[in-house]
């Protein structure tokens, strides 16, 4: 199949011999989305609306503070303050929202239901997500269509846990029955087959902290912590970016 240009990311990442194809290209879009919000854009008043808005999770805006860019970051939290401070004076005139002030245990104020949405609410996110889906699209579309992606997927080190359920969990959406079937068995093996080296290597990272096994051979376990970090959180630190 001829390669399209929404397809590079996935088969990419797929042929970079890393622990998890998914979490390489969700890091590779959280970076981008960095990097976007702290460019040039901040001072378009489309995204500004939406980062006042939304605001940024507690690790984006951990991630945007560690940019050089602080009179950007300085200048979005200004307005997302000014609007969430008007926002949350209107809805704190009337506290009880002409309620009984004996409200039942599973009852909320409008107030707090504001500030809890705003702290599950994240512009970067946003960003990372709606792409990430449609790379999800995109792995089931080539199984579909190229013929030699299932043989790239059982060539891949398998994936993180939460992505493997994912990919397990979406599979009957995009595929018929038997397809579905035979891209179950695909990643079965991959996910289970590779946990088990996962585990071999782990084990004998382990090992190496014994006095018996320290004049061992490192095998394949130096790097074990921070690829089993990845396989079994999801989570990619800066020291292994290009695992």
């Amino acid at each position: 199949m001829k390669e399209q240009l929404y397809t590079i990311p996935v088969t990419d990442a797929f042929h970079s011999d890393c622990e998890c194809p998914l979490c390489r290209m969700k890091h590779e879009l959280e970076r981008n989305a960095i990097e976007y919000t702290m460019g040039p854009s901040y001072m378009e008043d489309d995204n500004r609306a939406m980062t006042d808005e939304m605001g940024f999770c507690e690790k984006h805006i951990q991630d945007l503070y560690g940019e050089k860019n602080r009179l950007g970051l300085a200048l979005m939290l200004s307005t997302h303050m000014q609007k969430t401070t008007r926002d949350l004076k209107k809805l704190s005139e009337n506290p009880v929202n002409g309620k009984s002030l004996i409200k039942k245990k599973s009852d909320s104020s409008p107030l707090f239901e504001y500030a809890n949405k705003l702290s599950h609410t994240c512009f970067i996110c946003s960003r990372i997500n709606q792409t990430f889906d449609r790379y999800i699209d995109t792995i089931f579309h080539l199984y579909k269509k190229d013929a030699s992606f299932s043989e790239t997927i059982r060539q891949s080190k398998g994936f993180c846990t939460y992505h493997y359920a994912l990919l397990f969990d979406r599979a009957g959406d995009f595929l018929s029955k038997e397809q579905a079937c035979s891209f179950i068995k695909d990643i079965n093996t991959v996910y289970f087959g590779n946990m088990e080296r996962m585990q071999e290597d782990i084990e004998w990272f382990i090992n190496k902290f014994d006095y018996r096994y320290q004049n061992e051979p490192w095998k394949n376990a130096k790097d074990a912590l921070p690829r089993a970090v990845m396989k079994t959180h999801s989570s990619i630190t800066p020291d292994m970016e290009l695992l």
